[in-house]
């Protein structure tokens, strides 16, 4: 029997908000939604706490003491990087916001070090304690957590406003619904099953659940980020590799090729053989340092005999997809709302395009978006879900593998199988052309009419069946986006528009189901400096 909306329900709450997702930005909004005075409900697709990118390491944040100068110096220093798109407004209010949010961590208990002279160092955070603090936050504050319960679909009204979710409870076997007034997507990126790190659970779910509520999406262009790891372990920590040699299987050196600004080097001689490397640029202080900061970084290393400051070992660079690029559902006011009513966006699953334009990386700047924007949707979503009309219909908004189209199943594992293998080869993201695009999206597209014209999937198959669908969907966001951009410009590269064109110094709008929407918009407007600035250097691509 497949599964339906018409399925019964397990377990049945109301609330004011549902939180989807566990992460920081989600456990940031369900607490501030408590606090706001919300009956909250958060639902986690693992076990809140551990799970997701930042839960298993620890990851940089991009917090700035209140100096005018300072915060000004931050915000202007990655302009360029990031094709000038982004918006300063946003990142004051990012780096005021975090800035208390870090303070109000130690209070409670985060142990930030301290230097000589005692002050508190809080430009990084430790995934396992911080998470663990934040699930201790969010429970004390009386919201209600569902481990291991993945959303499936969205619940709308009769207006269309979101009104809720469903999904499925694995241990249990059953279905859970929530009833809420306010719905807050904090499901993070999508890194395509990548080896990343506490990225295998980020398939773009809460982007299709999205979508199909009639939300849509912005820079999902900005979605082809790698990340350097050891070809032998699944740690991306790029940061190290600042140190490193990188040599050719016969131990030459490969002219250009770096960690920042050298990655495109790595990636065209991974096409063509093995890269090492070597962290021969540390001293011993700086070795120290760095296994004290992240051990795990170092455990597949120790577990293989490698000493990875004298020894050279091979390399790769791993997908990391939305996770660690700029695109995600577009949000429309400093609410971090949707443009459907009910629905709020936080942490990587919404674009951070305002505060990084067309690049950014891992942790620093989305670390301090997950906890800024969890805690505006949360407080939004506490406002809206209170006055939100109690009862009355409600559907399931869900379609691909949820609902039935007279068709069979698909199979979801040849499915996904189909969409790495769009999305991970450097010669159709990392390297685009409109051909390869092109080419890709056609397969994409016929996939997903297979897929949304398919029959509902069992009880045992509707989780990876609606994976499928997410990835297959994100994938179709991103590569119609990056076809519209003829010009490189961020992390986005495009072999026949190399350079960065300056009257396409705008946004783009995209989504859709079965038929796919690209649309332009305009970019915030340039401080004079930054225009200065832009007339002088050029765009950086």
């Amino acid at each position: 029997m497949g599964f339906s909306s018409s399925a019964p329900s397990g377990l049945d709450l109301a609330c004011d908000v549902l939180v989807l997702g566990g992460g920081p930005a989600g456990t940031w909004a369900a607490f501030e939604a408590a606090r706001a005075g919300a009956r909250v409900v958060l639902a986690d697709k693992g076990f809140c706490g551990t799970s997701g990118a930042t839960a298993p390491s620890g990851t940089s944040i991009w917090y700035v003491e209140p100096d005018p100068k300072l915060r000004h110096a931050a915000i202007v220093s990655r302009e360029a990087l990031g094709g000038f798109l982004a918006d300063r407004d946003w990142s004051a209010r990012v780096l005021e916001t975090t800035h208390a949010a870090l303070h109000e961590l130690g209070a409670r208990g985060y142990p930030f070090p301290v230097d000589a002279a005692g002050t508190p160092i809080r430009v990084s955070l430790q995934g396992p304690e911080y998470m663990r603090l934040m699930r201790k936050l969010a429970k004390g504050a009386g919201v209600r957590i569902l481990d291991h319960a993945p959303a499936l679909e969205l619940l709308v009204d009769a207006a269309g406003a979101v009104a809720g979710a469903r999904g499925i409870r694995r241990q249990q076997g059953d279905v859970w619904q929530v009833e809420a007034g306010a719905v807050v997507i904090a499901t993070g990126g999508c890194a395509f099953l990548s080896r990343a790190l506490g990225c295998t659970a980020l398939t773009g779910d809460g982007h299709l659940m999205a979508a199909e509520a009639g939300a849509d999406f912005s820079g999902m262009e900005f979605s082809n980020a790698y990340a350097i790891a050891a070809d032998f372990a699944s740690v991306t920590k790029t940061l190290f590799f600042k140190w490193a040699t990188f040599t050719d299987e016969a131990g030459a050196v490969i002219p250009g090729a770096a960690s920042n600004g050298g990655r495109s080097v790595i990636a065209r001689h991974l096409q063509k053989g093995r890269v090492f490397a070597q962290l021969d640029r540390a001293d011993g202080a700086m070795q120290a340092h760095m296994r004290s900061a992240q051990p795990n970084f170092f455990l597949p290393f120790d577990r293989m005999g490698i000493d990875p400051f004298n020894e050279r070992f091979p390399i790769t660079l791993h997908l990391e997809g939305t996770v660690r690029g700029t695109g995600g559902l577009r949000i429309v006011d400093e609410t971090c709302a949707t443009r459907v009513p009910g629905l709020y966006a936080a942490g990587d699953a919404a674009t951070r395009e305002l505060i990084c334009g067309g690049f950014t990386g891992g942790g620093s700047h989305n670390a301090a978006w997950a906890v800024s924007s969890g805690r505006w949707a949360g407080r939004a979503a506490a406002e809206f879900g209170r006055r939100a009309p109690q009862g009355g219909a409600r559907r399931g908004a869900g379609i691909a593998g949820l609902r039935d189209a007279g068709a069979r199943p698909f199979d979801p594992a040849a499915a996904a199988r189909a969409v790495v293998e769009e999305v991970h080869p450097f010669d159709r993201n990392y390297f685009r052309t409109e051909e390869g695009l092109a080419g890709a999206l056609g397969r994409l597209d016929r996939q997903w009419e297979s897929l949304s014209a398919s029959a509902p999937a069992g009880r045992t198959d509707v989780l990876r069946t609606r994976e499928a669908a997410a990835m297959t969907a994100v994938a179709r966001w991103m590569y119609r986006s990056a076809l519209a951009r003829t010009e490189s410009r961020g992390m986005h590269r495009r072999l026949d528009h190399a350079a960065a064109d300056p009257a396409q110094r705008h946004l783009l709008t995209s989504g859709g189901l079965d038929e796919v929407f690209v649309a332009r918009r305009p970019a915030p407007p340039l401080a004079a400096d930054a225009a200065q600035r832009l007339s002088a250097e050029g765009i950086a691509a």
